[in-house]
């Protein structure tokens, strides 16, 4: 690649992210609650842990299934998908997943902190 299709990508690449975080800026006040936070209207009020988990991972599932699918669409050819697209869900698919990775290691390390407990 020449220097100048190389800074064309990075443009468009900024460009995209900032897209992207105005987006998430309009769209923040129009989220609709997950399932797990429309369960604190139940009589009891709690908020069930694992329900919250398993929507936590669906949903970083969820964005490494549309990584994938950008991804593929754009090593087929496809006019609709730039290279620009592909690198922001592919980056948002690994912090999601690194950031889930993290609340694993801190669960684990924080029950085995518990189980280190005498009774």
């Amino acid at each position: 690649m020449s220097d100048m299709q190389i800074q064309s990508v990075l443009q468009q690449m900024r460009a995209l992210a900032q897209s992207s975080k105005l987006e998430g800026i309009e769209s923040a006040g129009s989220l609709q609650p997950t399932q797990s936070q429309q369960r604190l209207g139940e009589p009891n009020g709690e908020l069930n842990f694992a329900e919250t988990l398993t929507d936590s991972l669906r949903a970083v599932n969820g964005l490494q299934r549309e990584a994938k699918e950008v991804q593929t669409s754009f090593e087929l050819g496809d006019a609709n998908v730039s290279l620009p697209q592909v690198m922001v869900a592919m980056s948002k698919s690994s912090l999601a997943f690194e950031a889930t990775n993290q609340v694993r290691n801190r669960l684990l390390t924080a029950y085995q902190e518990v189980m280190r407990m005498s009774v």
